[in-house]
């Protein structure tokens, strides 16, 4: 791996050439799959999440992040560690999980190397490169791949802190909601189900969903939940 390489990750000015700077990176190590993950979590809130990376839309819309992100044995790991996580189907079995593996192994996540740098104001970044074939056999080539692997995670945290930031902010900008999507979004926090916000206003249920589907996708959040805190945050609610 070149130095010119990692240096061209962590100065990447935009996500586009960020993204494009860690498939070809990981390529090179022989990982087809990358991801790069900044999570916030702000006390009293609930995490915010913006990624970068080549994951299969396949595998994102199979994926609930929610359950099986409880019972990812390795993202568990990753939560008390700053070092490379190796894994395998033998860590999903061992972690009671062995149905995750097979569900994301279609997608070819066979086996993979995972790295979290814990940063400051409830920051963490987290990069996995992923792959169908076993790691080398050879400890020398194993060591000299983490290393590699290391190296990458600290060059691309210094863009991903930058520029997966500015795009959270920038979520916020210009955003207007339409009067219908505060009621739905007002009686959600308030607890309303979509059924109960269907007869509180006078629309069909399917109505409900359609609001709530264009709030996360202006806002970016992944659930109402989420929805509601992020519109709290920006002051729209």
């Amino acid at each position: 791996m070149r130095h010119q390489d990692l240096l061209d990750i962590g100065q990447a000015n935009d996500l586009r050439s960020f993204e494009t700077g860690l498939v070809r990176l990981a390529g090179e190590l022989d990982f087809p799959l990358v991801s790069a993950v900044l999570i916030v979590e702000e006390p009293g809130y609930d995490p915010l999440a913006v990624s970068v990376g080549n994951t299969p839309q396949e595998y994102l819309t199979s994926f609930n992040s929610a359950l099986d992100g409880q019972r990812d044995p390795v993202l568990q790991q990753l939560k008390n560690l700053s070092r490379p996580v190796i894994y395998d189907q033998s860590t999903y079995v061992r972690g009671q999980a062995a149905d995750l593996w097979e569900h994301q192994a279609r997608f070819g996540y066979c086996t993979g190397v995972a790295v979290a740098l814990h940063l400051p104001n409830h920051r963490h970044f987290v990069m996995g490169v992923d792959r169908r074939d076993a790691l080398p056999s050879s400890d020398r080539a194993v060591t000299r791949l983490m290393a590699d692997l290391q190296l990458m995670a600290v060059h691309a945290q210094d863009a991903a802190v930058r520029l997966l930031t500015r795009e959270q902010a920038q979520i916020g900008e210009h955003l207007t909601l339409t009067p219908r999507e505060l009621e739905v979004l007002k009686l959600t926090m308030d607890g309303l189900t979509s059924a109960a916000i269907s007869d509180r206003l006078a629309i069909s249920t399917p109505t409900v969903n359609f609001h709530m589907r264009n709030l996360r996708e202006k806002l970016g959040a992944s659930s109402k939940h989420q929805a509601v805190l992020m519109a709290l945050r920006r002051g729209l609610i």
